[in-house]
C-alpha cells in the first residue's frame, strides 16, 4: 500500500522521490520549503536504513539529524527521534493521531523515536509542530 523506494541500485533525484508521493508529494515540497528557509538545514538523500526503508532525505542542521522523510506511494513518512521536553511542549495542541504515534514510541534517552506518515494536511501541521519543537528545545 505505501511502497517505498527500494532499488539500492538506482539513486532517485529529489522529484523522484516526491512524485512516488503521489498527490503527497506537494505537502512533502510545503515541509521542505519551510524547513529550508525557516531553519537552513541541509538535504541528502540516501539509503540510511537497509531494505525496509529505502531511500529517503536526510534533514539536518548544522551537525544535528532532523528527520529521514522517506517517499512512498501515496504518502511519506518522516523518521526521527524528539525529546520528551520538545513534545511536552506540544503535546496538547496535537491530534489523537499524533498523539497516539508519540504513545507508541521506541523509547530512547529521555524521548523517543517515532515514524510518522503523512496523509492529509493536518498530519502534516502535527508534524510541523513536532519538528519545530525538536529544533527549538536544546
Amino acid at each position: 500500500m505505501y511502497e517505498r523506494m527500494l532499488n539500492k541500485q538506482e539513486q532517485p533525484t529529489f522529484e523522484d522521490l516526491i512524485n512516488h508521493c503521489d498527490e503527497m508529494g506537494s505537502l512533502w515540497l510545503e515541509l521542505d520549503e519551510r524547513l529550508v528557509s525557516e531553519f537552513a538545514v541541509e538535504k541528502l538523500i540516501r539509503f540510511p536504513y537497509g531494505n525496509e526503508y529505502g531511500w529517503g532525505v536526510k534533514y539536518s542542521r548544522k551537525s544535528k539529524h532532523i528527520c529521514d522523510i522517506f517517499a512512498e506511494n501515496g504518502a511519506f513518512a518522516a523518521l526521527f527521534q524528539v525529546s520528551q521536553k520538545a513534545m511536552d511542549m506540544v503535546y496538547d495542541e496535537l491530534s489523537d493521531y499524533a498523539k497516539e504515534i508519540w504513545d507508541d514510541r521506541s523509547p530512547c534517552k529521555g524521548g523517543g523515536w517515532i515514524e510518522f506518515r503523512v496523509l492529509n494536511h493536518e498530519q502534516l501541521n502535527d508534524l510541523e509542530k513536532i519538528i519545530r519543537a525538536k529544533i527549538t528545545v536544546k
